[in-house]
């Protein structure tokens, strides 16, 4: 397919009889245009189906009104929170976000940081907190402000928005022990930064108790079906298991449907927890124990926190841990 020329400023100043300049200053917003003309300019403009070019004005400018965000998913509904969240500050701030995804690659994530500073991007939000030393190279050498979220556990580059999920996993784990449950086993998938900090929760709370762990572990994607598999395993391979946590609510949901299929009675007979608190979670009967994010808000204050420090404005704090809520449900 051959890429189609795009209308330019002068195409229409010459359907409008007006100099490229006049074009160029009534779509900036220029007040020295009759109004007449404006309105000729932007009905042409629109007939054309018009895209600015921001390419030069960024080269022209110190600041693109623009912030890049890396994410390591697409289709995770903790990052769609975020993401909401960070939009109800950048949008009335006047800036539009350039998203990249990675895949919890830190390669990818490299690549994809790269690409970002090349349009010169005026802050960057950053999903883990654990890099290349290129991209800690990068980001030392662009000098913008940058902040990392989710995680209050390692030490940010800069700065840092989110709950410490070491502690999180520890106290869902010291709640189900609490409640009973003597065989508890954790479910991971990823194994990113955050899973393995929460397996390190999981099993401080398990051996301070005098229990022995017992994690499950997948590289592939968190998913319903992925949480149903590490169900089976576990059922085959560790049958006096009594309870499980899961790294997050997809896989939790998924063990209990594999609990529904096989007869097994939650929570009688299996306890299940998960992480981030998901609607579905959260509304489905029995409802799922789960560690409550704040995914929305953590957003919002991030991006709050990185406008502020574009306007020159200092961190207020180097790491700012919003917490978490133990919510136990009726699943335990």
């Amino acid at each position: 397919m051959v890429k189609k020329r795009r209308p330019t400023l002068q195409d229409i100043a010459d359907q409008v009889g007006a100099t490229k300049m006049t074009v160029s200053r009534c779509l900036r917003g220029g007040e020295n245009v009759s109004e007449k003309m404006r309105e000729r300019i932007f009905e042409v403009a629109e007939s054309l189906g018009y895209i600015p070019n921001r390419g030069p004005d960024i080269l022209s400018k110190s600041t693109s009104r623009a912030i890049g965000i890396l994410l390591p998913s697409l289709t995770n509904q903790v990052f769609a929170d975020v993401i909401k969240g960070i939009e109800q500050v950048t949008e009335p701030a006047g800036y539009h976000l350039m998203l990249s995804h990675y895949g919890y690659s830190p390669e990818v994530e490299e690549r994809s940081l790269s690409s970002l500073l090349s349009y010169n991007v005026d802050g960057v939000i950053l999903s883990e907190s654990q890099h290349t030393p290129k991209t800690l190279r990068m980001l030392e050498t662009a000098g913008i402000p940058t902040i990392e979220i989710m995680d209050t556990h390692s030490q940010p580059f800069e700065q840092a928005v989110g709950f410490n999920n070491v502690s999180a996993a520890y106290d869902m784990t010291s709640a189900m022990i609490r409640r009973g449950h003597r065989q508890t086993a954790y479910f991971a998938a990823r194994l990113d930064a955050r899973t393995l900090q929460r397996q390190e929760g999981y099993t401080r709370a398990m051996e301070e108790h005098g229990l022995p762990p017992v994690a499950l572990r997948t590289n592939l994607r968190s998913s319903y079906s992925v949480g149903a598999t590490l169900m089976a395993q576990l059922l085959e391979e560790h049958p006096d298991a009594d309870a499980i946590f899961c790294t997050n609510d997809d896989i939790a949901i998924g063990a209990y449907f594999e609990c529904v299929r096989r007869g097994i009675r939650v929570p009688d007979d299996m306890a299940i927890a998960g992480f981030h608190g998901h609607d579905v979670g959260q509304v489905m009967t029995p409802r799922l124990a789960s560690v409550i994010t704040p995914r929305e808000q953590l957003g919002e204050r991030a991006a709050r926190e990185l406008v502020q420090r574009m306007k020159g404005e200092p961190a207020t704090q180097q790491m700012i841990d919003l917490g978490y809520r133990i919510e136990t449900g009726e699943t335990l």
